[in-house]
């Protein structure tokens, strides 16, 4: 049985999604994407923002992460496994590779006798800018 998500069909509301989610270097919440694409507007209803969203971190083309306050936020993503240095302050976000991070979960893994171990790690705090 494969464990591949099939790609979610292309719809205009699926590629407005992508390209309000596009070319942004700062994770938005399902909300904050909805006014973007009603100030744009795009006539897409905010369950149909939702449904797509999910669609496309299921499919591994966005990324999501929860908020301080809780709250899922969302960016379109490099593929393949990676990680994020988020800004408290203003959201910018950077990808980072970690091979240091891989190596310490592979090894905390084996010696408690896991395997097949997944992991997401954000670290937040202040860019450079802030």
């Amino acid at each position: 049985m494969s464990t591949d998500v099939p790609a979610p069909r292309v719809t205009r509301q699926r590629t407005a999604i992508r390209e309000a989610l596009s070319g942004g270097d700062e994770f938005v919440t399902a909300q904050q994407l909805h006014d973007r694409l009603r100030a744009a507007d795009a006539g897409i209803g905010l369950a149909t923002v939702y449904r797509t969203l999910q669609q496309l971190t299921d499919a591994g083309e966005v990324d999501c992460l929860r908020t301080d306050a809780g709250e899922r936020a969302y960016r379109a993503c490099s593929r393949g496994h990676h990680h994020h240095l988020v800004c408290r302050s203003c959201g910018r976000t950077v990808e980072v590779a970690g091979e240091v991070i891989e190596a310490w979960a592979s090894r905390v893994a084996s010696e408690n006798g896991f395997r097949d171990v997944s992991h997401d790690l954000e670290l937040f705090g202040l860019c450079d800018r802030c």
